[in-house]
């Protein structure tokens, strides 16, 4: 099985979901804590280009120092905005997840369904007691 990457945080029920999910497809995923192992700006930079998003898109605002550092003002560069999350790693959201079939911002978690080299998956129950229910469908492969 190719490796399957999530950028994870323990702390958020998405994350924990989009793990569990992952796991419910029978892959175990290379898990980085990134508030525990911080990723450099260059490593942001080449997820973010992986993702084809702006940095600006990868910010998180609640919880996280974004208003007391005046990161909604427009004159933050792409590479300011890189250096920012590297030095406060919990503005980025999460659960980030990388997989053969790309890479995606997975919120809300079934959003990881399209990245799985597997599938169609069984019923999954999330931790708040929804279900999803996965179509099968997956993006094409690079």
């Amino acid at each position: 099985m190719s490796s399957i990457t999530i950028y994870h945080n323990p702390a958020c029920g998405t994350s924990r979901n989009t793990l569990a999910l992952i796991r419910h497809a029978g892959i175990e995923p290379v898990v980085v804590e990134y508030l525990k192992t911080p990723l450099t700006a260059a490593q942001l930079a080449e997820l973010v280009a992986a993702l084809g998003i702006p940095v600006r898109d990868l910010l998180r605002e609640k919880g996280t120092p974004f208003t007391e550092l005046g990161l909604a003002d427009a004159k933050w560069s792409e590479a300011e905005l890189l250096g920012v999350i590297e030095q406060h790693p919990i503005l980025m959201n999460r659960p980030v997840v990388v997989t053969p079939l790309g890479a995606k911002l997975c919120r809300p978690s079934e959003e990881v369904l399209e990245l799985l080299p597997v599938g169609p998956l069984p019923p999954f129950t999330k931790s708040d007691g929804e279900q999803v229910i996965d179509s099968g469908q997956r993006r094409a492969r690079a």
